[in-house]
């Protein structure tokens, strides 16, 4: 297939007509598999936590320790970027996960410590984020930002993969054999990746490793990493919890908890591209504010645990919603404000939504072993999402008549 290329900073008749379209294809698809096995053991959380005797606390800490360590690796995954070029960090990040889940396979998991050293090592795949998403930006002019990063971004969808699969292929092959089958589809990605992704001529020189954290300096670096920490972690934490908060509360069977967390993440995932493309026609700053006042409104009203499954379902599926056309209009923001600091910048702020994620995640297990329920974790995280809106609120003037005037940029912030 022909690259196709455009001057950046010159508007382009269509999007299509951009960037360079096998990437963009590379860049979904190493995240989807990626996410799909970053957040597996959440799936697989109620036969391992049976077969281990897991607590409620456990549990949480279980599901949470991969996001923790994706996010802490995202910073290191962000500097590669910049230093190795986004597709030699994406396959030097392949083929660590891989290795984790050979060692869980040949060795079999059967404490609860050995769980963990797992999900340090998936946390390799959560730090896609960061290689995906600068491997996809770097191809794409301002105005089409939203869009590229929502079509890349919409890999996180790779957690309805595991909801619907994990738990299934456990039933039938034991918990164990599923991180085994996992390979399977992780190695095939590796060889399209292999083939198909290529690194943007725009790609800036490599820094000094103490340059890159030269970004934390500017105050709207740490605004992008507050609010992707809502987003993002509203999003990753509850498809890491959600078959464990189904199974608890209304007694339904992994499976059909799976099934349950299954529709609400493929929600949020599948609408990433559309908050992309709504912010880069409304603005990011006008979209995402919305996005956080209907998430906080859904998560209030579950927090109440609704004696309807289905409510309670409903209500998770629009916060799931809202929360992925949430990230998507975040990273319509984040390469307009940037540019040059895209690989780093997306390495920060995907460390905080994946410890907003680790929060939420491991919050829920100790709000349900402390009370008995989840209501205090989840109105705490509500509340978050309201803060957000306000400190949105305090910063858009001035990002409207700075960086994203419009007579510096073509985009709509």
């Amino acid at each position: 297939m022909k690259n196709k290329t455009t001057t950046f900073g010159k508007p382009a008749s269509s999007f299509w007509e951009t960037g360079h379209t096998p990437t963009l294809y590379a860049a979904f698809l190493y995240f989807d598999l990626s996410f799909m096995v970053w957040v597996m053991l959440g799936p697989l959380g109620v036969q391992i936590a049976r077969d281990l005797g897991l607590s409620a606390a456990q549990k949480g800490l279980m599901v949470a320790t991969p996001v923790l360590a994706g996010a802490l690796l995202r910073i290191v995954a962000g500097i590669l970027v910049d230093h190795l070029k986004p597709k030699k960090a994406g396959l030097i990040g392949q083929v660590i996960v891989l290795a984790g889940l050979g060692w869980a396979q040949l060795s079999g998991i059967t404490s609860y410590q050995q769980i963990l050293v797992l999900g340090v090592f998936l946390g390799m795949a959560g730090a896609s984020f960061a290689v995906a998403l600068p491997l996809a930006s770097r191809w794409y002019p301002p105005e089409h930002q939203g869009t590229a990063l929502g079509i890349a971004g919409a890999g996180n969808s790779g957690t309805v993969l595991a909801a619907l699969f994990a738990p299934t292929l456990a039933q039938s092959f034991g918990w164990n054999n599923v991180f085994g089958l996992a390979m399977i589809p992780l190695v095939i990605t590796l060889l399209i990746y292999s083939w198909l992704a290529k690194d943007s001529p725009d790609c800036p020189a490599p820094k000094p490793l103490t340059a890159y954290l030269e970004v934390l300096r500017d105050k709207d670096a740490w605004w992008f990493m507050f609010f992707y920490s809502v987003t993002f972690g509203g999003f990753v934490g509850l498809a890491s919890s959600l078959t464990i908060y189904f199974n608890d509360q209304y007694g339904l069977s992994p499976v059909i908890a799976g099934y349950f967390t299954a529709a609400c993440v493929f929600a949020g995932s599948m609408v990433r591209p559309l908050g992309g493309m709504v912010a880069d026609r409304v603005g990011g700053i006008k979209s995402l504010s919305l996005m956080y006042l209907v998430a906080a409104g859904f998560i209030l009203l579950v927090s109440f645990g609704p004696q309807s499954k289905w409510f309670a379902l409903a209500g998770f599926v629009v916060a799931m919603l809202a929360l992925g056309m949430g990230n998507g209009a975040v990273f319509q923001l984040v390469p307009q404000r940037f540019r040059k600091e895209i690989g780093v910048m997306t390495g920060m702020v995907g460390m905080a939504g994946g410890v907003g994620g680790f929060y939420l995640a491991s919050s829920l297990g100790y709000s349900k072993q402390l009370s008995g329920g989840y209501q205090i974790g989840l109105m705490v995280f509500a509340a978050l999402a309201l803060v957000a809106l306000i400190g949105l609120t305090s910063v858009k003037a001035r990002w409207r008549t700075t960086w994203g005037a419009a007579h510096l940029t073509p985009a709509k912030v």
